[in-house]
């Protein structure tokens, strides 16, 4: 946890944030892949939590009521009851195929951020009616997907989503820049005087 009483701005923020919402969540049997669609453009970030914390988050959205408050509801009492806000959430890093993310708190003039996992950190958002971001650097650190627009790529995407793996996208991406390499190769054969 660190406290920050004026959090950095600009450069050393870190890279810009782009607002995005709850698109989707897709469960297979062991886990649970949820994407966040930017808000102010058209990719979509896939990342896999684990079947607890997927079911956290949709039965905020369903709208069931349990006698019994769950660990995020919890954790959004305590928070609340200590007197600060949850001002937003923020997946901030990508690293070694590992999502990074923290929980963003307000008391008075006084900024708290909170290391967490993003499953854990949007359970809690989704709670808490606060924004959801994530940084410039994760949308281009990991394959993103693009909306889908009509009405039949909507219907293949949700076909795709089945049968989708963490290391479909990270594999995708490494066969991309191999691609590339190969592509530059075959260039050099057809045209000798480069």
């Amino acid at each position: 946890m660190s406290k920050e009483k004026n959090p950095p701005e600009g450069p050393e923020a870190g890279s810009p944030e782009h607002e995005v919402r709850i698109y989707s969540l897709a469960t297979t049997a062991n886990e649970c892949i949820i994407f966040l669609e930017e808000l102010g453009g058209n990719r979509l970030l896939p990342i896999w939590i684990g079947i607890a914390e997927g079911q956290a988050i949709a039965i905020r959205f369903s709208g069931i009521v349990l006698p019994r408050p769950l660990t995020h509801d919890l954790l959004l009492a305590t928070i609340t009851t200590l007197g600060h806000t949850v001002e937003k959430v923020v997946v901030h890093d990508i690293r070694e195929n590992t999502f990074y993310a923290r929980l963003v708190l307000k008391k008075g003039g006084q900024t708290l951020s909170l290391d967490s996992r993003p499953s854990d950190a949007i359970a809690v958002a989704v709670r808490a009616g606060c924004p959801i971001f994530v940084e410039e650097k994760v949308f281009s650190r990991c394959q993103t997907l693009t909306k889908p627009i009509t009405e039949d790529e909507v219907k293949k995407f949700k076909s795709e989503l089945k049968s989708l793996k963490p290391e479909d996208i990270f594999k995708d991406l490494k066969k991309k820049q191999t691609e590339g390499g190969e592509k530059d190769d075959e260039e050099k054969k057809k045209d000798p005087d480069n």
